[in-house]
């Protein structure tokens, strides 16, 4: 009997949405669906419920207040249209494609019509340069670009015989990608890709080496995402509002597959600077349901005035770093929502969350969501955990995740790496309570010990955020004579505190007070956090940084010796 992919989909989502506030039966009874060896997410789902489906399926919202709204039936239009002219231009089946596009309309248009003609998306950042655009033109092999026209001089030092399309404007060399939408709207016919067929190639944010080249089906992440859309509690017909930027795995997740898996409305807000003022305001006037945002956003929305209605907001969800107990408090205690914490990765779909409808424990980021075989492997001995205990968040391959990548493209060092002894091993240490609530530690990389103490740089800065002169902080080694390392915490100050002696002296004080002896923070410094491109903060460069220094006493640094704190 042949397998409709349609039902089968629809069928496991609908499961989920039944499940929502039932964590244990959905954990239970979900399995992935079988939706057979030629699915297309972009026929075989989108397709069949937004052709001629009239509702808002991408609202996107500018500073200075200018709107524009997309039913899903114009999307399916669109794209089709964008199809044809890509396949004008050479693109097939199998064809890398580099989207290097903003939050436009075009953004989605091209990823569904790549995706129609059973061609590759390799969503890339308009922050990208020549030399990343060359490196990522050649690892992906390439056959087409698509960028605005203000990206298009990048492209002059970027060698190949790829198509170029340009958006909003001309140059001279690329086709225009207005000249779409005179042609054909009617439907594509499917492509005939096979399942496993990669679909996209995503660069890693590389926190701590040169970005890995990910590989992903038109199984992994178009149905794998049903566990991200079960975390962030999506329905039919929520306005979902997700903050992240194009070009990196997390707006995918939440600005394309999970909310239309739920048949949900996309909703985005474009700014130059973030104001959580506007934000908040956009917040109630476009009744928006469902919210997820990256740490740093919530940071700063909770030293804005949150004493006004969040409006419709029914969902609040934080991912790309774990948050800190601090900021799930002040948010439930204005608004009485509480944020939601999860984990993935770029190379997998949500993997831990806290679901709704659930007991949230703060500080944890939740338990293994539906389908997704999760497990804690001993870093020293290799042997999976059973019960309470330490260890390396893994997936049990021997369980076939299929929401995990199929490896890292052209590397097969680091793929034997991520892969061995039956696991894949995301590189990041947890703990795990006897409730199954899992709490994260740290990078592999980012964990160290001082006096022979280990150390977790989110538990002490989880404790120095709850200071009101700190708005973000970043803790790591720094080299010490007596102790090897000691705990250094680098300071992003909040709004109306001044960097100086006595915010310093207030800062370690209130760690001392607030922190068991061995995870003293010993050394502090006012600074600006160097980041990815996506948000995460990179630690490395300031470990790196207190290595470089290491004899030395920095300027602008302060140390607990310097005062009594007693």
């Amino acid at each position: 009997m042949s397998i409709d992919p349609t039902s089968a989909l629809r069928a496991a989502r609908d499961e989920l949405l039944d499940l929502r506030t039932s964590y244990g039966d959905a954990v239970e009874r979900f399995s992935w669906p079988d939706v057979g060896d030629t699915f297309n997410w972009a026929h075989d789902w989108f397709e069949t419920w937004a052709r001629d489906n009239e509702r808002t399926g991408l609202v996107i919202v500018e500073e200075d207040g200018s709107r524009a709204a997309y039913s899903f039936a114009e999307l399916c239009r669109r794209s089709d249209q964008v199809a044809r002219h890509l396949a004008a231009g050479g693109v097939g089946r199998g064809d890398s494609v580099v989207i290097m596009l903003g939050n436009q309309v075009e953004l989605w248009e091209t990823m569904l019509a790549v995706m129609k003609l059973g061609a590759v998306i390799m969503p890339t950042t308009t922050a990208a340069g020549p030399a990343e655009l060359t490196d990522r033109l050649d690892r992906g092999n390439a056959k087409a670009v698509v960028c605005n026209v203000a990206d298009t001089a990048k492209f002059e030092a970027v060698p190949g015989g790829y198509l170029k399309v340009v958006v909003g404007g001309t140059a001279d060399g690329w086709s225009e990608l207005a000249a779409a939408y005179e042609l054909d709207a009617a439907p594509l016919p499917h492509p005939g890709n096979v399942s496993t067929d990669r679909l996209l190639l995503y660069f890693t944010s590389g926190t701590t080496s040169r970005p890995k080249l990910v590989e992903h089906t038109h199984v992994s992440y178009p149905v794998g995402h049903l566990s991200t859309m079960y975390w962030l509690g999506l329905r039919p017909g929520d306005v979902h509002l997700n903050i992240s930027s194009p070009g990196w795995a997390k707006h995918a997740w939440s600005n394309f597959f999970a909310p239309w898996l739920a048949e949900a409305t996309v909703f985005v807000y474009n700014y130059a600077r973030f104001d959580p003022v506007a934000l908040l305001a956009r917040l109630r006037s476009e009744n928006v349901t469902t919210f997820c945002a990256p740490p740093t956003v919530w940071r700063m929305l909770i030293n804005a005035d949150l004493s006004e209605s969040p409006g419709a907001l029914r969902e609040v969800v934080g991912a790309g770093e774990p948050l800190n107990p601090e900021v799930i408090s002040q948010v439930e205690k204005n608004w009485g929502l509480t944020i939601r914490d999860g984990f993935g990765q770029t190379e997998t779909s949500a993997l831990v969350g806290n679901s709704p409808g659930q007991r949230v424990k703060p500080g944890s980021m939740g338990r293994p969501l539906p389908g997704v075989p999760v497990v804690l492997v001993d870093a020293t001995t290799g042997a999976r955990l059973s019960g309470e205990g330490e260890g390396e968040i893994c997936l049990d391959l021997s369980r076939s995740p299929l929401s995990l990548m199929t490896g890292y493209q052209g590397d097969e060092t680091r793929n034997a790496e991520a892969m061995a002894d039956g696991y894949y091993h995301t590189g990041d240490v947890a703990s795990r309570d006897a409730d199954g609530y899992v709490t994260f530690i740290g990078r592999t990389d980012d964990v160290f010990k001082a006096s022979d103490y280990k150390v977790s740089p989110f538990e002490l800065e989880s404790v120095l955020i709850e200071h009101p002169a700190v708005a973000e902080a970043a803790v790591v080694p720094a080299p010490d004579s007596v102790r090897l390392a000691v705990p250094k915490a680098y300071v992003v100050l909040a709004p109306g505190h001044e960097p100086g002696e006595e915010t310093a002296r207030s800062i370690l004080a209130y760690a001392r007070e607030h922190l068991p002896p061995y995870l003293r923070v010993r050394r502090l410094e006012f600074y600006d956090l160097p980041k990815t491109i996506s948000g995460k903060i990179r630690r490395v460069e300031l470990r790196a940084r207190e290595e470089r220094h290491a004899d030395t006493r920095l300027t602008g640094e302060w140390r607990d010796d310097q005062f009594d704190l007693s």
